[in-house]
């Protein structure tokens, strides 16, 4: 009896050992798959922690000042301060009319009527673009129009790095099995390119870009200036009159002296005419023959 439990109990142990080492491989495939997991995870986290944050600001503003002139020298005094740049400043004044007023024979007032704008664009670091909008605004008399956008450009940023990477690796191929070379060369400027985007995003990254615009009330200016018409400056009626006078005097006077210096010469023919006639009284037959 004993002999036939034996067997059994055999094939019973042999069973059980079969089980335990199924569930044993079980157990690996699981902590294979888990640790698969775990690299993909810590893949994901790696590629969530290389999104570098690239968020451009960008501003612009439209106001009303008293002076011109005046708040161009303080928003430039202003991006000084708060270590920026000024990029861009173009101030113009318009004519919207002019007259004039006769004062006297040579001067006129000269009246004009314009007005006087600017534009301004300016680069600011981003942590003080914040308090210089403030500070511009309390410039002006009243403010027209203020925007401020904050543009996020992390997954383009690193779109653009990955693509430039696979061009890289790409160029690098193309190079070592000696491809077409102008193929070549258009990839290579694909990828400066793509650099160059890059570098200009870090540079909009670094420095916010302000654009200002404002002007101020038609002015009124007044000012004095010399008359440029000559006949203006010609004497009244009588005092010409008088000139003439005087003038028909100095001409006769003139005349009289000519005359006086030419004494000798009046003399001389005075005395050839008497001549002629005295020899035409005695010899008359002689200037009828010369007549005839």
């Amino acid at each position: 009896m004993k002999i036939k439990i034996l067997p059994a109990l055999a094939v019973g142990v042999l069973l059980l050992g079969a089980c335990r080492g199924s569930s044993g491989k079980y157990e690996a495939i699981n902590n294979s798959s888990s640790a698969d997991s775990a690299s993909v995870d810590s893949r994901a986290a790696d590629t969530s922690t290389a999104v570098q944050t690239k968020l451009v600001k960008t501003a612009d503003m439209r106001f009303k000042v008293k002076d011109v002139r005046q708040t161009s020298e303080n928003i430039s005094t202003l991006t000084a301060k708060y270590n920026g740049m000024v990029m861009h400043h173009q101030m113009q004044a318009t004519n919207e009319g002019s007259q004039d007023t006769r004062l006297g024979t040579d001067s006129i007032m000269h009246i004009s009527l314009f007005t006087m704008v600017a534009d301004m664009t300016v680069n600011i670091p981003p942590n003080n673009l914040e308090n210089f909008m403030n500070q511009v605004a309390q410039l002006g008399l009243y403010i027209d129009s203020r925007k401020m956008n904050i543009d996020d450009k992390s997954l383009e940023y690193l779109s653009s790095k990955l693509k430039t990477q696979n061009r890289e690796e790409l160029v690098k191929q193309q190079d070592k099995a000696k491809e077409d070379p102008s193929r070549l060369l258009v990839a290579k400027d694909d990828i400066v390119d793509r650099k160059i985007n890059d570098l200009k995003t870090d540079k909009d990254v670094k420095y916010s870009t302000v654009v200002l615009s404002f002007y101020q009330s038609k002015t009124v200016i007044k000012e004095v200036v010399a008359n440029e018409d000559t006949a203006a400056y010609q004497p009244s009626f009588f005092k010409r009159l008088v000139s003439s006078f005087s003038y028909g005097w100095s001409f006769f006077a003139d005349l009289i002296l000519g005359v006086a210096n030419l004494w000798a010469f009046i003399l001389a023919a005075i005395g050839l005419w008497i001549l002629v006639k005295y020899y035409k009284r005695k010899n008359p037959a002689l200037f009828r023959t010369i007549k005839s």
